[in-house]
């Protein structure tokens, strides 16, 4: 019975993803029509279409380096925020923790508009590093929340030897909290990851041309003319969702010990 609740619990999850894998795969003249509901002959023309007649590969491209930047910017800041809050023991702790808890409930819609007037007086208007600052900014919380309950589940004995060994306060986090704390910081990262890659509104907003443009933005504005592209908007959601669920099956182990370690205090 179990693996049965199992088995549809995954088939509910996984219906969307097959079934823009199987509309992309259908020739043209089957996208509007059921039956068939599979292809009859499968065809990789939308595939060959977006890459032949949009600017994909770039907008691939843009995706990856924001992700990874904004991926790499808020784990070392949110590292050393955590780390300082759960090791060093500072002041008002509770209190930064609020703060930081604050800042993730703002709804994106109701800062979209002094963003834009802030990044265009700075002249960043249109460009990647727009797009690594804002998600930063929204995914740092995330970050340090999840770290630092990580970080609280590490005995601090360690981090006391580490200091009278003569290790400085960030020669103990490089040598001996992260290494500890990697299945933490692989979760976070994927998590972050995840946000920055599939990311809509602020892409939207800030970016004009395919210079900077990413993924989701990219994705919705394929153009058509007198009809919608149906079998190229689902070959690019399947190129836009393979990266995240091979990293995901890559890494699964780590992340799972990652999210659940920082649930007991050891």
């Amino acid at each position: 019975m179990r693996v049965l609740a199992l088995a549809l619990l995954a088939a509910y999850c996984l219906a969307p993803f097959l079934w823009q894998v199987v509309t992309s795969l259908k020739p043209a003249a089957e996208l509007v029509s059921l039956p068939p509901l599979l292809p009859s002959r499968p065809s990789a023309e939308h595939y060959v279409a977006i890459f032949a007649g949009h600017p994909l590969a770039r907008i691939v491209a843009n995706s990856a380096i924001v992700a990874a930047c904004t991926t790499a910017l808020a784990l070392a800041l949110g590292a050393l925020a955590a780390y300082a809050l759960s090791m060093l023991r500072v002041r008002g702790r509770a209190a930064v923790l609020g703060v930081v808890l604050a800042i993730s409930m703002f709804p994106p819609i109701a800062t979209v508009s002094p963003l834009f007037l802030l990044l265009s007086a700075l002249g960043l208007r249109d460009t990647l590093a727009a797009l690594v600052l804002t998600y930063c900014t929204f995914s740092l919380p995330l970050a340090v929340w999840l770290l630092a309950s990580f970080f609280d589940a590490l005995p601090r004995e360690l981090y006391v030897a580490a200091r009278v060994d003569g290790c400085s306060a960030l020669g103990a986090l490089w040598r001996v909290v992260l290494p500890l704390a990697a299945p933490g910081m692989l979760a976070a990262a994927l998590l972050v990851f995840i946000f920055a890659w599939n990311e809509f509104l602020f892409a939207l907003a800030f970016t004009a041309t395919e210079a900077s443009r990413t993924l989701p933005v990219g994705i919705a504005l394929f153009p058509g003319l007198h009809e919608v592209p149906y079998g190229e908007i689902a070959a690019a959601s399947v190129v836009a969702t393979l990266p995240v669920v091979a990293l995901a099956f890559a890494f699964q182990r780590r992340i799972v010990e990652g999210l659940t370690a920082g649930a007991v205090k050891g």
